[in-house]
């Protein structure tokens, strides 16, 4: 996709170049306030012997850093994906057991349904936002500049 931008024009008006600095100042404020929770959770997780907590809390910080990006970005998709990880960690909190054992193995439950459930939501996210893109895309290129 980025390489079929580069046929398009990419003049931009004062009011737009100051709003994409904006955006770009506070998407790094947003990542790095994301990094600097996920730090403090994996510090806390570890230093109080719940470190089985980790990758629900570090669910819950990532879905929540998709509400604010939604808003910056006008991409409405963002906010499912927010609330999707924010209610797949509660969930998994509330109803999973911590652990499971399959014959001889232990298996941290959390862990593994976080994590593939993370996966599938994003995956997901990515591939509504990869196609929103080229239906975007496919328009400028047909020269309608009603998005």
């Amino acid at each position: 996709m980025i390489k079929a931008t580069r046929v398009l024009s990419n003049e931009m008006s004062e009011a737009d170049t100051r709003h994409s600095k904006r955006v770009g100042i506070w998407f790094g404020i947003i990542f790095s306030l994301e990094g600097v929770l996920i730090g403090a959770a994996s510090a806390i997780c570890s230093a109080t012997n719940h470190f089985d907590l980790f990758f629900p809390v570090m669910a819950l910080i990532v879905g929540a850093h998709f509400f604010p990006l939604a808003h910056l970005f006008r991409i409405k998709t963002h906010y499912i994906t927010g609330l999707l990880l924010c209610l797949l960690a509660t969930i998994t909190l509330l109803m999973v057991p911590a652990r499971v054992t399959l014959g001889n193995h232990q298996i941290v439950a959390w862990w593994t349904v976080v994590g593939f459930g993370s996966g599938l939501i994003l995956w997901g996210a990515g591939v509504t936002v990869w196609l929103t893109g080229s239906r975007l895309l496919n328009k400028a290129q047909n020269g309608d500049n009603q998005f």
